[in-house]
This record gives C-alpha cells, structure tokens and sequence, in this order.
C-alpha cells in the first residue's frame, strides 16, 4: 500500500468528517479501526466505504471494504460487501464476502467460501462450507451443508448433514440426519434415524422406515416387513 494513498485517505477522512459533523452518521470512512471517520461506538445508516476493517454498532445501508473485514458489533440490515463480514447481532440482507458470520439470526442471502450463522436462518447459504446452529427454513447449497437445528427447505451439496428434524429434501453425495426426516434423500449413501418418505441411493439407512426405499442396499431397523433388502425396501 502506498504512502500516498494512505496519505489521500486520512485527508479524505478529516475533510468529511468535518462536513459530517453532528448526527446524521450517514456515511462511515475507514481505513482500519479505530483510524475511522465514525467512531466504533456509533452506528451507520447510509454508505460505509472502508480499505481494511471497520467496526460500527448497527449498520443500515450498504457496507464495503476492499481488502478486509466488515464488523457490526449489534445489528446489519442491507448488504455487507468485503472478504470478511462479521455481524454480532441479527442481520437481514445480502452478505457476499469469502467469509460470512451473523451471530443470532440471519435473513436474506449469505454468498461466501463460508457461511456461519450461530442462530436462526431464513434464506439461503451459498458457499463450500454453510454452517447453521439454529433453525433453517430455506436452502444450503455448497460442498459441505450443517445444520444443528430443525430444518425446512433444501440441502444441496457434496456433504448434507442435518442433526434436528428435517423436512425437505437432501441431494447429495451423502445424506446424514440425525433425526426424523420427512421427505427425500437423493445420494450414494442416505442415513436417517426415522425415514418418513423416499430415500434414493446405493446404500440407504434408516432405524425406522416409513415410507420406500430405492438402492443396492436398503436397511430398515425396524424390520417392518423386512430388515434388508436389495433393490427395493418399503414400509407403510
């Protein structure tokens, strides 16, 4: 990074800041925190246009940073735009970044390498790695897909795993729920504790079957009618 431009940026920054003076707070410069035009402690409704890291309360509005990080430490709603974006409290909106974090609930479109949110999702994950601790209604598309919670709507991905209810469908190399699913599982290897639908695989797996299955290998824990079955396993 050159002198001059780092130089260019502090001046931008003192001549807005004295402009901005007061408490609209509608446009945030940054060059890294806490050499930034809003202090970390107040919130943005408006434009953030920032080079490395900035760190602001809530942000509403649209938040850019060229080579670094986006960080709310409470609320996000609009898009967040950065190679990190990294949001303590809710947000709601459009993250595109290599990695996405929202900490209590997320609703919109988390587009990343990795997507993370540690409470509820409405949406969509689109990444290698999604990642969701809370409840999921809507879709994870990516390489690997975890959700911890209940979840309605799609997985789509190399890996699907799902460790509360799920009710939707699962295509994927393989399928692994830990609990009940209602619905269809599409991939090499299908695993569910209960099966409540159709399950499409080579090897398909389920402690309790109702409903079909279609592979090389069907295996049906509760035994009704049968334990295991080549082909074709069923149970209603």
């Amino acid at each position: 990074m050159s002198k001059k431009l780092i130089l260019s940026m502090l001046i931008v920054l003192s001549l807005v800041g004295m402009v901005m003076a007061g408490d609209t707070k509608s446009v945030q410069l940054a060059l890294f925190n806490p050499v930034q035009m809003v202090p970390e402690t107040e919130s943005i409704t408006g434009v953030s246009l920032d080079l490395i890291y900035v760190v602001n309360k809530n942000v509403t509005g649209f938040s850019f940073t060229l080579i670094g990080v986006n960080r709310a430490t409470e609320d996000v709603k609009g898009v967040e735009w950065g190679l990190g974006n990294w949001v303590d409290g809710f947000c709601y909106g459009w993250q595109d970044g290599f990695v996405n974090r929202v900490g209590t609930r997320f609703v919109g479109f988390q587009d990343g390498i990795v997507n993370i949110t540690q409470g509820d999702l409405t949406g969509v994950q689109l990444g290698m790695v999604n990642w969701t601790d809370g409840f999921v209604h809507g879709a994870q598309m990516g390489i690997f897909n975890y959700s911890a919670g209940r979840f309605i709507g799609f997985q789509g991905g190399a890996v699907n795993v799902s460790k509360g209810e799920f009710s939707g469908a699962a295509l994927g190399i393989v399928n692994y729920a830990e609990g009940s699913v209602k619905g269809f599982q599409g991939g090499i290897v299908n695993s569910a504790a209960e099966m409540h639908g159709v399950q499409l695989g080579l090897v398909n797996y389920t402690k309790s079957l109702d409903g079909l299955q279609i592979g090389l290998a069907n295996y049906n824990g509760n035994k009704e009618p049968l334990e295991f079955m080549v082909f074709v396993n069923w149970s209603f």
